[in-house]
């Protein structure tokens, strides 16, 4: 299990301190030990946010998975944190078939979420006697990082998306609804929502579902003080409205680490250096003091700093783990391929460092596409590239890059950014021009990192009350705060300290349907860093790397089974 939320990690902490005064202090009693049966989405909740040790302070001794077969331990009670499931809930009965095979003394039931009257009843008449209680306690998102959440659906990228999907889409919505309502409650927001309008209608869709269910669950949770909308804003966009920054190559550090290597649940597998070098593993956790310092680092930055970070960490700690590892993802850093570096430079924003036009950008592409070292991926996202900045391509002119490349296998990882909303193939006179972005060229920047994510644009623009209405329409009453009055730029504020700055602040919370990138998780911090009355909280239902994405898009086109489509809840 990761760390303990120790200080302020923000939304892990939030997560522990609801799920210990939800469940671990609602059952608690001096000198008494539990068991604790978890599923696999519960598991990884207690993971994002807690350890074992937190678990043994809380008196319990041993964690359990329902769906396995178990010694009994009929003297002991037993805490069943779980999702409201039909797979969860027979795991739970099965434990007590009947009071002589009975697995535990007493059952402590805590629903992530709502619990349907169907299963509920199936559970009351099974095994009622011995269930002590039986709550609901509304957490079904992760807290990724202390301002970063995922619903943990990368399905719902096809169900949301996919052409063969089209008119079935609604229980996905309902569902992701149901999950930010609880994010909301965690929270303690009542947010207005407002979504953006184009090119797709599932931000529409989303919206209006979240608005209709964020007002009954405040009706009818007695114990909530919130009534009315809270100091904060819920912004929810479609992934079609910036497909650059998913594609493009990142250079700061935990984007591009995330990118180029192979991690796998957030864990490095690396090998020592040496003849006789080991097995190593770097977890890429907030709790590391040295990932969070330069994790939004440009890796310029990394390698030349990371010597000096590392000594200034290892005065706080005595483990050595962290550090090499760390010290052996900025290595293999170095090797990244330098024409990732040409690919980056020019075709994102259509100009080159000087910010002169870029007149012939075939000319940038055609190198990187006849480069026979350089796999599909790249020259796929080499053309995604060239035809996101000229809003769209010729069908001509598509077939020829696609044939030239010898890519016809995996063209649909091209063709179909349609369903998203994102223009491919248009007609040669009907060619649009691109929208008018923030003018950043007096930022500190390296010449080779100048694109910066739209959806840092969008939090900047919503923070200073400059989102257009038309554009951005409000689901519900716009809250006091983000009328021209409450969220002010820090230039504009008093000095104070960042607490409690925040303390009386407001939280601008956006949520992608389809996934988000790290580049765009990175700019949920720098615009709170910027904006100090304001937290960002950015959110989807899973996060995404250009290489799962391109495969994501590719199968929008395949017919998938109903068993690899649907969700957990279905």
């Amino acid at each position: 299990m990761a760390p303990a939320a120790s200080g302020d990690r923000g939304l892990k902490s939030l997560v522990w301190q609801k799920l210990k005064a939800a469940v671990f202090d609602d059952c608690r009693k001096e000198e008494e030990w539990k068991i604790i049966l978890l599923d696999d989405f519960t598991t990884k909740l207690l993971s994002s946010c807690g350890k074992m040790t937190d678990l043994l302070a809380e008196g319990i001794t041993v964690v359990e998975n329902v769906y396995k077969n178990r010694e009994p331990v009929p003297n002991m009670k037993a805490i069943y944190l779980i999702t409201p499931t039909a797979k969860s809930v027979d795991g739970l009965i099965n434990d007590f078939v009947s009071k002589s095979s009975s697995k535990y003394k007493a059952a402590y039931v805590y629903f992530t979420d709502f619990c349907d009257d169907k299963l509920f009843n199936k559970m009351k008449s099974s095994c009622s006697k011995a269930i002590r209680r039986c709550k609901e306690i509304n957490i079904n998102f992760f807290p990724y990082e202390s301002q970063v959440f995922t619903l943990d659906v990368p399905n719902a990228f096809y169900r949301c998306y996919s052409p063969i999907m089209e008119k079935t889409n609604d229980t996905v919505m309902e569902q992701i609804a149901e999950q930010i309502v609880t994010l909301c409650a965690t929270l303690e927001e009542n947010p207005g929502v407002r979504y953006r309008s184009k090119p797709l209608d599932n931000a529409s869709k989303l919206a209006q579902l979240v608005e209709k269910k964020l007002e009954n669950y405040y009706e009818i949770d007695q114990r909530s003080q919130v009534k009315g909308k809270t100091h904060s804003q819920l912004l929810i966009i479609d992934r079609g409205f910036d497909p650059v920054s998913t594609v493009l190559h990142e250079l700061t550090f935990q984007a591009m680490a995330y990118d180029l290597l192979p991690i796998e649940n957030d864990t490095y597998k690396y090998k020592t250096e040496g003849a006789s070098g080991k097995e190593r593993e770097a977890i890429l956790e907030e709790d590391d003091d040295l990932w969070v310092k330069i994790r939004h680092r440009h890796i310029a930055d990394v390698l030349e700093e990371i010597p000096k970070l590392m000594k200034e960490v290892s005065s706080k700690r005595k483990a050595t783990e962290g550090k090499l590892s760390l010290s052996n993802l900025a290595q293999l850093m170095k090797k990244m391929p330098h024409f990732r570096k040409q690919i980056t430079k020019d075709l994102a924003l259509g100009t080159d460092v000087e910010g002169q036009k870029v007149k012939d950008q075939m000319r940038v592409l055609l190198p990187v596409l006849l480069n026979k070292n350089h796999d599909s991926y790249d020259k796929i996202r080499a053309i995604l590239l060239y035809i996101f900045s000229t809003n769209g391509t010729t069908q001509e002119n598509l077939d020829k890059l696609i044939q030239n490349v010898q890519i016809e296998n995996d063209s649909d990882m091209i063709k179909n950014w349609k369903y998203l909303g994102v223009p491919v193939v248009i007609a040669a006179a009907s060619q649009q021009r691109r929208s008018s972005r923030k003018d950043r060229s007096s930022e500190q920047t390296f010449q080779l990192s100048r694109w910066t994510p739209v959806i840092k644009d969008i939090m900047e623009d919503a923070i200073e009350n400059k989102l257009d209405s038309k554009d951005w329409p409000y689901c519900s009453q716009c809250p006091a705060p983000w009328n021209g009055s409450g969220a002010v730029s820090a230039r504009n504020k008093p000095k104070t300290s960042y607490l409690d700055d925040r303390k009386s602040g407001s939280r601008l919370i956006v949520f992608v349907i389809g996934g988000i990138t790290y580049s765009e998780m990175r700019c949920a911090y720098e615009v709170s860093q910027a904006y100090k009355s304001c937290e960002v909280i950015i959110g989807s239902t899973h996060i995404v790397t250009p290489r799962r994405l391109l495969d994501d898009v590719k199968a929008l086109t395949v017919t998938k089974s109903k068993d690899t489509v649907f969700f957990k809840n279905e």
